[in-house]
């Protein structure tokens, strides 16, 4: 069912696909993320067991540890990875002994959870606690002998005062993480009355956002949920560009030897980002002082043309449907979509 769905959800939606195999959508989807959760963590045990041979044998091959880690959890139970599998984790994180340094996947859309609109094509956020974007990014950690592997940096960006308001770093890619970062953020709306918040979060349609877990914890905090599209950065522009400043300025350069040594170089990075960085796209204040003094159109000192685009649109009338803060209310089932749930609109 899963692999139907995720391979073409208008041919084979849920509902059809839960009719003729007798199932509920409920279990459907406590399957998949069940699923997907075992793959992560598999993956990421696999990678553990590589890295524990490579300390005795630091030249041993992909074939050989694949014959060890068949032998050693192939008959103990539990969702033990595949050759082919077992390879591609290898490949994406750098485990490989001899080939080019390969980027690992961050994303993984084809789980089969339920998904959200995008709800951000035409909005701009004029306040703090509007809008925040979230994405994952990988780090590199470094080992003796030239070899290494990664661990996971998860953000929540304020969109309107270019604040870091979430974080968390992670040695896999477990909702855990990102759920961390959330819990965080969450702390800035400490004070305000649920029913008087008017946020929406942004992220790509990765397993870690699409959890339920992640998206109950959104809901119980009336933020609505909002995704991209695509697997297509444009669609997450902010969230890539501040993926790009903290890997290509903030840490450039620093050789990691444990995913604690990046946490706390990540949190000095994050304080001066926030406090002392000036940002062209907030009239070069730091995201600090831009949280205390701002509200209404930010000062760019760079020509945007989304917003352009968006202030023509809607003087000609030609604004999305899409529900912005102020009238978007927790997602509630939707009985005749194949994503399962719907934004609900107030009136």
């Amino acid at each position: 069912m899963t692999s139907l769905h995720a391979k073409d959800h208008g041919r084979y939606p849920v509902e059809a696909l839960c009719r003729l195999f007798g199932a509920s959508k409920q279990a459907y989807y406590k399957r998949c993320e069940d699923r997907a959760m075992e793959k992560s963590a598999a993956r990421a045990f696999a990678a553990d067991f590589v890295a524990a041979v490579r300390r005795h044998d630091r030249g041993i091959g992909g074939q050989k540890a694949y014959v060890m880690y068949r032998r050693e959890f192939a008959s103990g139970g539990g969702m033990a990875l595949g050759r082919d599998q077992f390879y591609l984790m290898m490949r994406e994180n750098g485990l490989n002994l001899r080939q080019e340094r390969h980027a690992p996947r961050t994303t993984d859309s084809t789980h089969g959870l339920p998904t959200y609109p995008n709800l951000i094509k035409d909005f701009i956020p004029t306040a703090p606690n509007r809008l925040w974007v979230s994405d994952i990014t990988y780090i590199e950690i470094w080992a003796g002998g030239g070899t290494y592997s990664f661990c996971y940096l998860s953000m929540i960006l304020d969109a309107y005062t270019e604040e870091v308001v979430g974080w968390s770093v992670g040695p896999d890619l477990s909702t855990r993480y990102p759920l961390e970062a959330l819990s965080m953020a969450l702390k800035r709306l400490e004070g305000i009355r649920k029913k008087d918040v008017v946020l929406i979060h942004h992220s790509d349609r990765g397993v870690q956002y699409a959890s339920r877990e992640y998206v109950k914890t959104l809901q119980r905090n009336h933020i609505s949920v909002s995704m991209t599209e695509s697997g297509n950065p444009k669609d997450n522009p902010q969230a890539e560009r501040l993926n790009n400043t903290f890997k290509n300025e903030l840490l450039r350069g620093i050789r990691f030897q444990d995913t604690d040594n990046v946490s706390e170089v990540v949190a000095e990075a994050v304080d001066f980002y926030n406090n002392e960085r000036p940002h062209m796209s907030i009239g070069n204040l730091t995201p600090a002082e831009a949280a205390q003094c701002c509200t209404g159109e930010q000062k760019r000192l760079w020509h945007s043309w989304r917003v352009d685009a968006i202030k023509k649109a809607k003087e000609n009338g030609e604004t999305s449907s899409m529900p912005i803060p102020g009238k978007c209310l927790p997602l509630v089932p939707d009985q005749g979509s194949t994503s399962g749930l719907r934004p609900s609109v107030a009136p």
